[in-house]
């Protein structure tokens, strides 16, 4: 017989990132940022390869992720409102963790699969900040995808990917909800 935990789905049911432009300073120290990564590690994992790892960024590595954004918006060319919003991404949230794709050779699993193991833990850590009572938001930016800085900052070896930045801080505002999928128009009962 099923055991409910209609708190849990309460949460789920209810619950929304906040926009990283509105997270203010202060965040989890890292003791709690460690069980976050520790709830995080738990998502599904076909095969137990852990084709992920966790980059923290805070405090002057923060700063640095910003100058070298900056370099390489102007090096890439991107138009000014562009180059700001990369660079300010760097600079929203106490802390942000970086989840990188890391596969791992493997006849078994499928490469496929062991991205959406990433995807996976990024939502899980997004929602453990959140269920931790901090403000959290999963995003990707320009420089998810700049070759040069996932190796040069990220350190990201030949194979890996961003998966995603999980920026968490302290929630300045709580934003509306936003409308959701209408479920019969996505829904197929075969």
């Amino acid at each position: 017989m099923p055991q409910p935990r209609p708190e849990v789905m309460e949460f789920l049911l209810s619950r929304r990132s906040r926009p990283a432009k509105t997270l203010g300073p202060g965040g989890p120290d890292r003791s709690a940022l460690e069980q976050m990564l520790a709830a995080a590690a738990r998502s599904p994992d076909h095969g137990k390869l852990e084709p992920w790892r966790f980059i923290v960024i805070e405090g002057a590595s923060r700063e640095q992720a910003q100058a070298l954004a900056a370099d390489r918006a102007q090096a890439l060319e991107l138009d000014e409102s562009t180059a700001a919003k990369t660079v300010a991404a760097f600079g929203q949230g106490e802390v942000i963790v970086a989840v990188i794709s890391s596969p791992k050779p493997s006849e078994k699993v499928p490469l496929w699969e062991q991205h959406l193991s990433a995807g996976a833990v990024c939502l899980a850590l997004l929602n453990a900040a959140l269920a931790s009572g901090w403000g959290a938001n999963w995003l990707t930016g320009k420089m998810a995808y700049d070759p040069v800085f996932i190796m040069d900052f990220l350190r990201c070896t030949d194979g890996e990917a961003v998966a995603g930045f999980i920026h968490i801080g302290t929630e300045t505002v709580m934003p509306q909800d936003r409308p959701r999928p209408n479920l019969s128009a996505i829904t197929t009962w075969a």
